[in-house]
């Protein structure tokens, strides 16, 4: 979960159900892989935009360390891959289910959206992304206490998942344990060093500890 890119990545989603922009000229994957550690930054851009349509959950490892690449645009790309990668289920009636629910949630349809998310869970309990959507539009809700559950599922699931992570800092950030969503967005930076809200957070939660002369854990 990341409520506040929420709009952003469901775009990213939305895009990559649809096709993608790009997809046409996107490499194999073994071609894409190849190319990851290439020296030319060009080549590497590549390689990441057509993992993003080609990818699979094997190769996020080498789409998470591209997130440290030297290239900012690389980097980009990467997350963009990983929440593509992360997005398909494998099952054509999950991803069309997913896509609904994706659009239902941009809409602000936040009750059918999340109907339409614990449906995918239901069909497909193994897919991350199905409760981690889910997570999203129940906190956007106002149920912080189901989206909290939700996210415990992500992570049995999908422990590298950045968005998880910090879904637990936004929620214990509104629930009043601001130590403990500090340390949730220090592990979701930890992994994701490019999560620029996240690292706002952080420093807007260290100024509320000092304000209240409270140390940092």
């Amino acid at each position: 979960m990341r409520a506040g890119r929420c709009l952003v990545v469901l775009c990213v989603v939305l895009a990559t159900l649809a096709g993608g922009a790009g997809a046409e000229s996107a490499l194999s994957r073994e071609e894409a892989l190849d190319r990851l550690g290439a020296t030319d930054t060009f080549a590497r851009r590549r390689s990441v935009e057509s993992l993003g349509a080609v990818g699979r959950m094997d190769d996020v490892p080498a789409l998470m360390r591209a997130l440290a690449d030297a290239d900012e645009i690389v980097r980009h790309e990467a997350e963009r891959a990983i929440w593509a990668v992360w997005s398909r289920s494998g099952d054509p009636e999950v991803d069309a289910l997913f896509a609904q629910g994706a659009q239902q949630m941009a809409n602000r349809e936040l009750a059918d959206s999340v109907q339409t998310f614990s449906r995918i869970i239901a069909l497909k309990p193994d897919f991350a992304e199905g409760w981690n959507k889910r997570a999203t539009a129940r906190f956007l809700a106002g149920d912080l206490q189901g989206s909290l559950a939700d996210c415990d599922e992500v992570m049995a699931r999908n422990p590298m998942h950045f968005g998880a992570l910090s879904g637990y800092g936004l929620i214990h950030s509104q629930l009043g344990n601001p130590e403990l969503a500090l340390d949730y967005f220090r592990r979701a930076l930890a992994i994701n060093p490019n999560m620029e809200g996240v690292r706002a957070n952080i420093e807007a939660i260290r100024r509320e500890l000092a304000g209240k002369g409270r140390r940092e854990t």
